[in-house]
């Protein structure tokens, strides 16, 4: 199997009668990729970032509307992560809330050890519980509220956070039980539903500086919209994982 890493610059590449099948790209640019004449049944695309703007053309016709009406049809309340004053934020918030409630509802049915197994290589269940108490100090303690030494222990980072210059030793190795992992996420939840229930319309554009650039500005808004983002995209993945796990049995 030939394996691309970062190094080797594809761009504007062509393909011709070659065989890509069961071929796996994972954090590629693939922005303006073009295919004519394909086999694509069985694809997979997952693109968080699509359904903000963008489009997909497959056989001509743009796909997003229905990929973003379903979305909103499986994921009741999905719609409010663009809120743009207090009290629809706090309903938002309530809503990917009672949301992530079902969804540990239905990992607590399913047998224990299910918490920790990755499906083709993406965090367990455990670990985006963990990113998303990293996601809230980041973007909540950090950001709005200037706390300097914001990070819960269990935090779990993507690979930018050594980048952005965040002491990595602040974090906790190994792999935490899970009744502590539950209690962490259950503590920032508290906290942003806390921080809300406060939020003043004034509040809103106050300018911040964006945790991981610290060149770039962030509002009050821009931040909780980033909040509200990964909690339905990581609620998104972990569905997508569960149902594959519930189908291996």
């Amino acid at each position: 199997m030939t394996v691309f890493n970062a190094s080797p610059d594809l761009q504007g590449a062509r393909f011709n009668d070659v065989d890509l099948r069961g071929s796996r790209f994972t954090d590629c640019v693939l922005s303006d990729v073009v295919m004519r004449g394909v086999d694509a049944q069985g694809i997979d695309i997952d693109d968080p970032w699509l359904l903000r703007e963008g489009a997909l053309l497959v056989n001509g016709i743009d796909v997003v509307p229905f990929v973003r009406a379903e979305l909103l049809r499986r994921f009741p309340g999905r719609a409010g992560m663009r809120a743009t004053d207090p009290e629809s934020l706090r309903g938002a918030w309530a809503a990917v809330e009672q949301a992530w409630e079902s969804t540990l509802a239905r990992v607590a049915a399913m047998p224990v050890e299910t918490v920790e197994v990755s499906v083709d290589g993406e965090w367990s269940f455990s670990q985006t519980l963990r990113h998303l108490v990293l996601a809230t100090d980041i973007w909540l303690r950090r950001a709005i509220l200037g706390i300097e030494a914001p990070f819960h222990p269990l935090g779990l980072p993507n690979d930018g956070f050594a980048e952005a210059g965040y002491d990595t030793s602040v974090l906790a190795l190994g792999v935490p039980e899970y009744p502590e992992v539950l209690k962490a996420r259950a503590g920032r939840v508290v906290m942003v539903r806390e921080f809300l229930a406060g939020l003043e319309p004034d509040k809103l554009g106050e300018v911040t500086r964006n945790p991981w650039n610290p060149d770039r500005s962030e509002s009050t808004l821009s931040c909780l919209h980033v909040i509200l983002s990964e909690e339905w995209e990581h609620l998104r993945f972990a569905v997508r994982d569960l149902d594959a796990l519930e189908k291996r049995v």
